[in-house]
């Protein structure tokens, strides 16, 4: 990605009349001019490094999409600092850097953080997991995965009787962790800010030793009869999650089906049920059936009891 920096100012006289800053006084500005990076600014003292970024992360997720240009006028930066920013936020999976800015859309290799995960497609979440709700029965050891389509059926798993829910999700922890009837198991491991929730080898070790009645899992991509993931080490756990359970149950709305990503988690086939919304189109419900895939449609606003 090609940086625009700022012109160095050719015209600075040679000579230094009385009441004009000495070289000592200008050689600060004159190396910036020189490098192209714009002079420092009071919003640039103001915010550290951590400020600036946690300011840039929170208006991707807010917006979708933020240009450099936007950025570096906002808070009075360079255009270097601003790429240094947005190399840090997209290593930690907060957004993904694209021509001229910065996004916290998904494609095949980025995963959306979870925050802007929580906030896409809320209707048909809820309604994916009103019908979900149905297969959960009281007195049940339930694992719930850490995507933000399974928290909706989280949180009323509380006013639903008694429950054992084990799970990787920090958020699902959270919702949970005062319920005097849900006894909460907490898988542990390395903590990943950006899908707040534990991932990876420890965590996949910790999840085969349990046994549950029901696995309550999402994912990113499905295309071909598969599911996809973006990281490998969410893949680890979902699959060791799956392998816990006598029934697996897949939520994934309709904006999931036709998209991909890097990694492959599981046939459709391996699951026992595949809840989905009725806006599915209907060349995935033909395929869905073709595969012998069992589904089922929620209608967004029924509510079940």
């Amino acid at each position: 990605m090609a940086d625009t920096g700022g012109t160095p100012d050719a015209s600075a006289p040679a000579t230094h009349p009385a009441g004009a800053p000495t070289p000592a006084q200008t050689s600060e500005p004159a190396k910036a001019a020189k490098s192209g990076a714009a002079p420092a600014t009071a919003s640039e003292t103001k915010l550290g490094p951590k400020e600036r970024r946690k300011r840039i992360a929170d208006r991707v997720l807010a917006e979708g999409q933020v240009s450099i240009e936007d950025l570096v006028r906002e808070l009075g930066v360079s255009q270097m600092t601003v790429h240094r920013d947005l190399d840090s936020l997209e290593h930690q999976g907060w957004l993904r850097k694209v021509r001229g800015g910065a996004t916290a859309a998904p494609n095949a290799l980025f995963e959306s953080n979870a925050r802007w995960r929580g906030n896409e497609q809320v209707a048909a979440k809820e309604a994916i997991c009103a019908a979900a709700l149905a297969i959960a029965e009281p007195g049940q050891a339930v694992i719930i995965d850490d995507s933000s389509t399974a928290l909706p059926l989280a949180r009323s798993l509380a006013s639903r009787g008694a429950y054992t829910v084990i799970t990787n999700s920090l958020q699902v922890i959270n919702e949970l962790a005062e319920e005097p009837d849900i006894r909460v198991i907490a898988l542990g491991g390395e903590y990943h800010a950006a899908f707040n929730a534990f991932l990876g080898m420890s965590t996949a070790d910790i999840a085969r030793s349990f046994r549950a009645d029901v696995a309550f899992l999402s994912t990113s991509a499905v295309d071909n009869g598969h599911c996809y993931h973006q990281a490998q080490e969410n893949v680890l756990v979902k699959r060791a999650l799956m392998a816990a359970a006598r029934r697996k149950v897949l939520l994934v709305d309709h904006s999931k089906f036709g998209r991909q990503a890097l990694y492959e988690l599981a046939p459709l086939a391996d699951f026992d049920l595949v809840i989905s919304d009725e806006q599915l189109p209907r060349e995935e419900r033909d395929a869905l059936q073709a595969l012998g895939v069992r589904y089922e449609l929620a209608t967004e606003g029924a509510h079940r009891t």
